[in-house]
């Protein structure tokens, strides 16, 4: 049986053999007949071979453009999650607790790392933070303030009205000097059920800004005594509820450059950033920043202003001015020898051409008053005298001070130097002597000029903020080396209509009383308007930073919707 199936499997292959050897061999026929032998006759029909080919290459163009244009209708490059953003700043970081942040590198870290109760919104107005409600009684002396739902620590434990206590508590420690003292400075604060009640001794309608307070954890701190703050390990490594929180520290220099690492806190209330983390380098100077942006070592940077824009040679980084509240001033010392005379501030005022003055700026916008229209709109405003120099120098040649030397300061950044120029030729004009001093910013220049009024002028930038309070420029308390009156400024009836503007909830009563101050402040000149100053943001063209429909108080504020900011993109299909 078996031999049986095996011849006839032999056959089988036999046959199979003979075919394939007969398949080959009618195969080489056919192709030498059909095509070997017809190759002499393709030069006959070259032309239409040439035209076919032309033809087949064409539509498989227009298929392939087809696929593409299609392609691109549905899909577009958009922005994805993850990444790193690097922010170049100025300054040392000698803290990370945020009640103690003074340098500009401390400001930004503590605008990344904490929330407030309540915060600058995207119109520049004050908004809710981690506030869920701030309400006023009629009077504006008492204000209730409750929080929102399931707030956490980026260690995940929940932030509570005890954390609130506890930062108000800290924050006006008369043994330890943070930067929110004056803010809760004869306010009581006690808890009701949800909510925390604060009673102000004496109404003030614009409090809801002072709760712009970075909140400390307190089941972290609250054991730790108030000296002993800085000490803290909190101060390396804190615990955080901003946007982002603290990771790593990287020290560069002996002289204080270091980078801060910052990972995303998917406990944020807004949500998690986008940004898988943020790193803040700091430099001593802005020449190095110039250099790490031209060399795409940082991503962006808001230290430089826009007379630096020659400076950087990368053509990937671009510039983006956004207008602030920050006024720029020449302030007048009321109490120096030359200027103590109304006569002569008036002299000053009149014989100054600002519009030769303003000629070194960019696009920055004239600024009259020490009150914004982003603050509040007045029906009335007072009229300046108008140029005159001739006028001026007699008025100040009857006051008998022609002659004498003023002493004019400033800071060497920004367009500052070429303004005190322009005011020394313009004050020489006038008959003074000038002796023009430019000081490199920081703390030696805040105690050695500034807190003392070391000058008769000084052209200097101040925060206006989000609503017109006036009372830290111009109120006769703040005259000393502690406060902000930088034209040591003394009338009582300013401080009444001062003190009248904050304390009533009435907006038309506000307006006349600030229309009330600017008719004073325009008569005595303590202080001449020169620009509302701009933050001059650079960044790499490539990433999204803040939106440019965001309305800016503080420099910081640029990071309000942080949590949108990204660098990596990615084909996308678009939403029908």
């Amino acid at each position: 049986m078996k031999q049986t199936f095996k011849k006839r499997g032999q056959k089988i292959a036999k046959k199979w053999e003979r075919f394939s050897e007969q398949a080959r061999e009618d195969s080489r026929e056919h192709i030498k007949e059909n095509l070997i032998s017809r190759l002499p006759n393709a030069r006959r029909v070259r032309l239409l071979m040439l035209e076919w080919g032309l033809l087949i290459i064409v539509i498989l163009s227009l298929a392939l453009t087809q696929s593409f244009w299609y392609t691109q209708s549905y899909s577009v490059q958009a922005y994805v999650d993850g990444g790193t953003y690097i922010e170049a700043t100025t300054g040392n970081v000698n803290s990370l607790n945020p009640l103690f942040a003074t340098t500009n590198s401390e400001r930004v870290l503590s605008k990344l790392m904490f929330s407030t109760l309540t915060t600058i919104d995207y119109s520049g107005h004050v908004g809710l933070g981690l506030a869920k409600s701030v309400t006023p009684d009629s009077d504006g002396k008492v204000w209730t303030v409750t929080l929102k739902d399931d707030l956490k620590w980026s260690d995940g434990e929940p932030i509570t009205l005890d954390d609130v206590m506890y930062t108000i508590e800290v924050a006006r420690d008369a043994t330890i000097n943070t930067n929110y003292a004056s803010n809760f400075s004869g306010v009581k604060v006690e808890r009701q059920d949800d909510a925390l009640v604060f009673t102000l001794p004496s109404s003030y309608a614009d409090f809801a800004s002072t709760l712009i307070v970075p909140i400390l954890p307190s089941h972290i701190l609250r054991d730790v005594p108030a000296s002993k703050l800085l000490e803290h390990a909190f101060s390396t490594n804190p615990v955080t509820s901003g946007a982002f929180t603290f990771n790593a520290t990287q020290n560069l220099t002996s002289s204080g450059e270091k980078i801060v690492y910052l990972t995303a806190n998917s406990n944020y209330y807004k949500g998690k950033p986008m940004l898988n983390s943020f790193a803040v380098h700091t430099y001593n100077d802005t020449g190095e920043i110039v250099t790490a942006l031209s060399n795409g070592e940082v991503t962006a940077s808001a230290e430089l202003s826009a007379v630096d824009a020659d400076l950087l040679l990368s053509a990937s980084v671009y510039e983006k001015q956004t207008t602030i509240a920050n006024g720029v001033f020449a302030f007048l010392n009321t109490t120096s020898d030359l200027l103590s005379e109304v006569s002569v501030r008036q002299a000053v005022r009149q014989g100054i051409d600002l519009r030769q003055v303003r000629s070194v700026l960019d696009n920055e916008q004239s600024l009259n008053y020490p009150i914004l229209q982003s603050e509040i709109e007045l029906d009335n405003y007072p009229e300046i005298p108008a140029y005159d120099l001739e006028a001026a120098k007699a008025a100040i040649a009857a006051a008998g001070v022609a002659g004498q030397t003023l002493q004019l300061a400033t800071i060497s950044t920004g367009y500052f130097p070429e303004i005190a120029a322009e005011f020394e030729a313009q004050l020489e004009k006038l008959g003074f002597g000038v002796e023009l001093s430019i000081y490199n910013p920081g703390q030696e220049f805040l105690i050695n000029v500034v807190r003392p009024r070391n000058y008769d002028i000084l052209l200097y930038e101040i925060e206006l903020g989000p609503d017109p309070d006036l009372f830290v420029y111009y109120h006769s308390s703040q005259a000393s080396t502690s406060g902000l009156n930088l034209s040591n400024y003394h009338s009582a009836l300013v401080d009444d209509s001062i003190l009248a503007a904050r304390s009533t909830m009435n907006e038309s009563l506000r307006k006349a009383k600030y229309e009330t101050f600017l008719r004073h402040w325009v008569n005595d000149v303590p202080a001449i308007g020169i620009y509302q100053a701009s933050l001059t943001y650079y960044f790499n063209k490539n990433v999204r930073a803040f939106s440019e429909d965001d309305r800016l108080v503080y420099a910081t504020d640029r990071f309000v919707d942080v949590e949108y900011w990204a660098v990596n993109k990615a084909q996308k299909n678009r939403t029908p």
